[in-house]
């Protein structure tokens, strides 16, 4: 009776382990696929700025959020002056969440600005 009784005990911490594992991956992927899904917008958002790159005519930020199904993510663009004068660097920041957790990705490039 007594090892029956063990048995049942380190079966139970077991399972009470394993089901402990699991929610922790659930959570797991559900934070990968934000991230997978901010990163492929900040993607479309950059190339939108590569496409535009010169033919802005103020380099002002901007700020949006995206439309349906990703509205709960937002992006801000912002341009920065580089010491070569034809071109300029874009940041795009694509954020969800709560802005304290820090959940964002962001993506640097150059590109070049078309001559008057």
């Amino acid at each position: 009776m007594l090892e029956v009784m063990i048995a049942l005990a380190i079966v139970a911490i077991a399972l009470v382990t394993l089901l402990g594992l699991s929610n922790r991956s659930i959570l797991v992927n559900s934070t990968i696929q934000k991230l997978t899904r901010a990163t492929m917008l900040a993607q479309q958002v950059m190339n939108t700025q590569e496409l535009n790159n010169g033919s802005l005519l103020s380099f002002e930020p901007e700020e949006e959020v995206f439309e349906e199904p990703f509205e709960d993510f937002r992006w801000q663009v912002s341009y920065q002056d580089t010491l070569i004068t034809q071109v300029k660097q874009v940041t795009v920041v694509v954020l969800w969440g709560e802005a304290k957790k820090n959940e964002q990705v962001q993506l640097v490039s150059f590109v070049p600005v078309k001559g008057d």
